[in-house]
């Protein structure tokens, strides 16, 4: 059979072309609209999180790593700052122009002061290189200027300058505050980096508190379910019981207190969850509107840890060495800066130069005249009254004082990290302990349920096993929280990580992007 197609033919292939392309878009945009929100629920239901997944998303998108992040930017500027502060410093002073029409007192020949109409029309230019020897405490400069004025009422035009000249200016006998700043300031910088990493492995901990608490709180929560459910279904035996005459009303009565108390540690527990599950949010940085369900971290590593070893890298890593070494050469410091402002105090400066004036400009560098100048500023105490003394041995006695309490802190810090280690190392018995006590409670728990419901137990029995269970439970959780609790403070006390062997370091974010948008 053949077909043949009329002129209408290809209009209506069109038309149910086109209702096709239409169907088409209409159930792609259906699909992607629920892919989003399928998408969008999934990130609010949020299932299951592990430690190690909420210390990543505290560390990196919390309020207190976004502080800590910007802090260290901040001491990253102010090192750029410092190190530019000793090198040349080249700068361009001008007027241009600087237009003047007022009346002013003019001083005559003969000494007297007429007032007269003055305008003028004048600019000025001068170029500077600076630069400062911190060893020495020296200021050297050299510089090149220029000077026109044009007077608007005589229409006449004159020109000053100083093709070139240079000085210095040398402190003698005084306190030399560029080469303290030049030992001082690059170590609050290796302290702020050494700070920066403490603080980011201070978060991980604190996350490691919120986690355990809510964690804690989750399991005192299920206990509660359980409790309520194992306490509404022997209700339930013991009202058959109560029929048949098997059980006194006190019993039953017991079994009704059980049932209430069981109804309010649910609602308490509930009231806790709710809680902890804010502040971990708020903590963490998490949407309040994700449900989230914590796994009891059990991935437990026990290594062997060298007290020497930890204490030789908590003196590497930590800003602690450092700083005491800032306030020990601060001290000094200040003993140098108060015998040099209380004895003889001078100053050298000198320069020369060349300079002069012409009614034009090329002529200011024609036959220009010597500029010389030396002067010597000098002070010298000769009566305060033993001010100068006392101010020097304070000094000298806050000197000591400080070198008490930096000796005092080694050692406390000494002793913080060889005690963090043992403590670590006597972890692995209680967890095993504290996990064979959780499962023989569990189970005597239910043989104690099987019991009572058989009516081979008595209730008070059966809370005690139940108190057993609930406590043993806990200290299970509390065993778990404090190995990971001293895992990561060993971590944040020395900045090494002995799982891998190599020492703990972070990048910023916050300032790379910073100095790649200045770079680009």
């Amino acid at each position: 059979m053949i077909f043949k197609l009329n002129k209408y033919q290809p209009n209506i292939f069109n038309f149910i072309n086109s209702k096709l392309v239409i169907k088409s878009t209409f159930i792609l945009f259906i699909f992607f609209v629920l892919t989003y929100q399928l998408k969008g629920q999934s990130t609010l239901q949020g299932g299951k999180l592990t430690l190690d997944e909420v210390i990543d998303m505290a560390i990196t998108q919390s309020s207190s790593a976004k502080y800590t992040q910007n802090q260290n930017v901040n001491y990253y500027w102010r090192y750029r700052n410092f190190k530019t502060r000793f090198r040349p410093q080249l700068t361009l002073n001008g007027n241009i122009p600087n237009y003047t029409h007022s009346t002013q007192p003019i001083t005559q020949p003969d000494g007297s002061i007429e007032f007269k109409q003055v305008s003028n029309l004048s600019a000025s230019g001068n170029v500077s290189l600076e630069q400062s020897i911190p060893q020495l405490g020296t200021y050297i400069w050299a510089s090149t200027s220029a000077h026109g004025i044009q007077n608007l009422n005589k229409d006449e035009i004159g020109f000053s300058g100083s093709p070139y000249s240079i000085g210095f200016s040398q402190p003698l006998f005084s306190y030399n505050w560029m080469k303290w700043y030049r030992k001082t300031e690059p170590m609050i910088y290796d302290e702020a980096q050494k700070r920066f990493v403490e603080q980011i492995e201070e978060i991980a901990l604190n996350t490691t508190y919120h986690y355990f608490t809510y964690l804690t709180v989750q399991t005192n929560f299920k206990l509660a379910e359980s409790n309520l459910k194992n306490s509404l279904d022997n209700r339930k035996i013991s009202q058959t019981k109560r029929e048949l005459g098997q059980i006194s009303e006190n019993d039953y009565s017991r079994i009704e207190l059980s049932v209430l108390n069981a109804q309010k540690a649910l609602n308490q527990a509930s009231m806790d969850l709710k809680n902890a599950d804010f502040e971990l949010k708020r903590y963490v940085g998490l949407d309040q509107a994700m449900n989230i369900d914590l796994e009891i971290p059990l991935n437990f590593n026990f290594f062997e840890i060298d007290p020497d070893i930890a204490l030789q890298k908590a003196k590497e890593n930590r800003r602690e060495t450092t700083q005491f070494q800032r306030e020990l050469i601060n001290a000094d410091r200040e003993l140098a800066e108060a015998k040099s402002s209380t004895g003889l105090s001078a100053t050298l400066r000198g320069s020369f130069g060349l300079s002069s004036s012409s009614e034009t400009f090329a002529g200011i560098y024609d036959n220009p005249e010597k500029d010389r100048m030396v002067r010597v500023s000098v002070s010298v105490p000769i009566l305060d009254w033993g001010r100068s003394a006392s101010t020097v041995q304070l000094a000298e006695s806050e000197r000591e004082l400080t070198i008490y309490n930096v000796n005092k802190d080694i050692e406390e810090f000494d002793r913080q990290v060889v005690v963090q280690v043992e403590q670590f190392g006597l972890l692995r018995d209680q967890l095993e302990t504290a996990d064979e006590a959780d499962k023989v409670a569990e189970n005597g728990y239910q043989i104690a349920l099987r019991k009572f419901q058989n009516g081979e137990l008595s209730i008070t029995d059966l809370n005690i096993a139940l108190q057993e269970r609930e406590q043993a439970k806990r200290d299970y959780i509390r065993s778990i929280r404090n190995y990971w609790v001293a895992y990561y403070r060993l971590r944040e006390l020395t900045l090494y990580d002995f799982e891998k062997g190599h020492n703990i370091t972070y990048g910023n974010p916050m300032l790379e992007e910073k100095v790649e948008r200045l770079v680009f």
